[in-house]
């Protein structure tokens, strides 16, 4: 009798279970599936660097799971924008495919007197937390260089601007943004920084490069007419050192 009472607990203990499977978690999960939203997808293959027309997306319903919580929705955050890598048909979009700017724009300022130059960065601390952005003036900071390991602030590399902020993909990160994110793809960290640098600096960097660990210190983000005097300042180093070297010769 005893082991009877205990299979029909147990058969109706199931049931219960069953019944709440059925009637309350069940529903919940078809819910979550079914929830849908509207996204903008490609129609035709872009190449990269080419301008994205509206004729070349579509606004699709997709259901909302595993769905990147930055995809695009709406076609005016998409069409006039710059592909920042190729486009396949089918492709949903996110900000890390696209570029408001020509691909590599900077380098159309490239006038014989000054130049661009990489530089790696070999740590996130080094490249402030992945925070820097085009526009902005910085200080390089050379550490370990030497036969005697000092940490030098080199002064001809006190205010430089900085072109571009890339990816080891090659495409430029995603700075700025909160780097603790899941979507990977969204949040790339920088590998590298395009300087805008005189010869002199551009020889100097490439000795630090290979001598040292560079760091990055930032002075200055904001309009280009102020982030100019800035610049004026590091020229203005370079032309009294040519006059000291003129005099005493």
């Amino acid at each position: 009798m005893y082991r009877f009472k205990n299979r029909s607990v147990l058969g109706v203990t199931c049931i219960l279970l069953s019944l709440i499977i059925c009637f309350g978690i069940a529903p919940l999960l078809n819910r979550a599936t079914g929830d849908t939203t509207q996204i903008i997808r490609i129609t035709k293959d872009i190449p990269k660097g080419a301008v994205i027309q509206s004729a070349q997306v579509e606004t699709v319903e997709v259901g909302k799971l595993h769905l990147p919580a930055s995809v695009l929705k709406v076609s005016e955050a998409v069409v006039g924008q710059y592909a920042a890598v190729d486009l396949k048909s089918g492709d949903y979009l996110l900000p890390s495919k696209l570029s408001a700017v020509p691909l590599d724009a900077y380098l159309n300022r490239l006038d014989g007197h000054k130049q661009a130059m990489s530089v790696t960065i070999k740590s996130l601390a080094a490249g402030l937390s992945g925070k820097l952005q085009p526009g902005d003036i910085v200080t390089l900071i050379a550490s370990d260089y030497g036969e005697m390991r000092t940490t030098t602030m080199p002064p001809e590399l006190q205010y430089v601007e900085v072109l571009a902020v890339t990816a080891s993909s090659g495409l430029d990160a995603q700075t700025g943004t909160d780097t603790t994110s899941d979507d990977d793809e969204d949040n790339e960290l920088p590998s590298t920084l395009t300087l805008l640098v005189q010869p002199e600096q551009a020889q100097l960097l490439a000795d630090l490069e290979n001598k040292a660990k560079l760091h990055t210190s930032l002075v200055y983000r904001g309009d280009p007419i102020s982030a100019k005097a800035f610049t004026d300042k590091q020229d203005a180093y370079f032309t009294a050192q040519l006059k000291k070297g003129d005099a005493n010769e």
